[in-house]
């Protein structure tokens, strides 16, 4: 199996700062907020701020796995490449076959709401028309299809706008809540108690849903053939970024509790920021949290359009799926075939949602359920991944064993039993799509694996061959300056 390419996917593109901006738009701060903190709420209730808080430190866990096993195999299928060179080739076709779904999913579950909003600022009643939502937000995937199918250059310059602008408007908004003056609920401690959750799964279903809010930093590792000095950007700006989001995330969501009541919170459905932003600004702060999430949600179609070619780029190129699609433009450098494909396979569930009969709040409220099982799933994968490539160094020190061993495999074994956990308590709806989705591909698995792709022959990925590798490739004559060094493998 390959790691790295040279046959299109243009090196260098992304600086530290790029990388980081990816991260963070990859969670996208707004649009996770208005998506789904009432589908939150409505799960856990006022523990929204411990569902999120104790879902972060697994997720850490397995921020710290994708930085560890990014730094012995860069490679655009990130998760779908490591988990198959150590657990085993299955698992890794249905990991990466996980995120492309999820990914696939998601552009009508981010698009809705990208329709809705822009409906809503221009006559409040038809933001509620799923049909035309879905119209509008289509028109808003195109855009970002384009832009993405232009080349990595153009779509970093069009992220940095959308994301800056969001930042300042959600910046501005923090500090304004905390001088606000009106209170509907006061602040309780309790909101981060354990038992605050009705429950084992209600706790689960809690997590399932504070996984989507962080999701989408990943993205760094599936374009890491694209980054400088990927074998630690990448990683770093992971940490960075959900580190970032994390405060925001729970900054709004403690804000909420307490300046919205619950009848509130539940009546605001997929408005719940431009609600908030009339509560702390009346007349002008509801207009400009949505013009926030309008871009976030804008900003994360982008990256996801990002994570889910590349992807299918590193997929085509094993040929576990078409080859065509690890071809590559000749002039843009961007794998124009999968992005072709991506956007075929979304329109078709555009116009499926455009049909639905079900409320625009209900769509979402499946579609992050659903999702979140797909994560749920990829993630705790790439987490026992990280663990069995560094197994051999573990003990060499504490470090490793805590930041190597011991945390990934605590995010892993949550999310897995988050994704146990769930399925009793979701619907029909968001079942059906979860666990099908994931099943779905067991197909065209079976039919590349019999055809003999060498991604099911793997070479086995494990960091202390590649460390040794490493240090045999560097004369002992000279310090190396490529900062390579044996540390590189383990500085996480």
């Amino acid at each position: 199996m390959r790691t790295t390419t040279n046959r299109g996917l243009q090196p260098n593109v992304l600086g530290t700062f790029d990388t980081i901006v990816m991260a963070v738009a990859g969670s996208a701060p707004a649009y996770s907020l208005t998506a789904t903190t009432a589908v939150l709420f409505s799960a856990v209730g006022y523990a929204g701020p411990g569902a999120l808080l104790y879902c972060a430190v697994p997720m850490f866990g397995i921020v710290l796995a994708y930085a560890r096993l990014g730094r012995i195999d860069v490679n655009a299928g990130a998760g779908y490449s490591w988990v198959g060179r150590t657990l085993h080739p299955f698992l890794g076709f249905l990991c990466g076959w996980a995120l492309v779904f999820a990914a696939t999913v998601f552009m009508v579950a981010g698009s809705l709401p990208a329709g809705s909003l822009t409906l809503s600022l221009l006559d409040q009643d038809l933001a509620g028309d799923t049909t035309l939502s879905a119209l509008v937000g289509a028109g808003w995937f195109l855009v970002m299809l384009l832009i993405v199918l232009g080349g990595t250059r153009l779509t970093v310059r069009a992220q940095l706008v959308l994301s800056g602008v969001e930042m300042l408007i959600l910046g501005g908004f923090v500090l304004a809540a905390v001088v606000h003056r009106g209170r509907a609920t006061a602040f309780d401690w309790s909101w981060f108690a354990v038992d605050g959750f009705e429950g084992t799964h209600g706790f689960a279903a809690g997590a399932l849903i504070a996984a989507f809010y962080y999701w989408g930093w990943d993205v760094t590792s599936n374009l890491s053939e694209e980054t400088r000095n990927s074998r630690r950007t990448a990683g770093l700006a992971a940490l960075v970024g959900v580190g970032f989001v994390f405060l925001l995330f729970m900054a709004f969501t403690v804000s909420v509790n307490i300046l919205l009541s619950a009848e509130e919170i539940r009546a605001a459905g997929p408005n719940i920021l431009a609600v908030l932003g009339q509560e702390i600004w009346p007349g002008v702060g509801g207009k400009l949290l949505v013009v926030a999430v309008l871009l976030s949600t804008v900003a994360t179609l982008e990256t996801t359009l990002l994570q889910v070619t590349r992807s299918l780029f590193a997929m085509g190129r094993d040929r576990t799926l078409p080859a065509a699609l690890g071809a590559v433009h000749r002039r843009w450098n961007t794998p124009w075939v999968a992005v072709l494909t991506v956007g075929a396979a979304a329109l078709l569930m555009f116009t499926a949602a455009a049909a639905a009969k079900g409320s625009l709040q209900q769509v979402l409220r499946d579609a992050v359920s659903a999702i979140g099982l797909q994560i749920a799933f990829y993630y705790g994968l790439a987490g026992l991944a990280a663990v069995v490539a560094y197994r051999s160094l573990l003990l060499r020190s504490v470090r490793n064993l805590v930041l190597g061993g011991l945390w990934p495999l605590f995010g892993s074994g949550f999310l897995l039993w988050a994704f146990v956990q769930s399925l009793g308590a979701l619907s029909t709806t968001a079942l059906t799509i979860g666990l099908g989705g994931l099943l779905l591909g067991v197909v065209p698995m079976l039919v590349y694996w019999r055809k003999g792709s060498g991604y099911y022959r793997p070479a086995r990925l494990d960091a202390a061959a590649v460390l040794a590798a490493a240090d045999a490739s560097v004369p002992a004559c000279r310090p190396r300056t490529d900062g390579r060094d044996k540390s590189y493998a383990t500085d996480f």
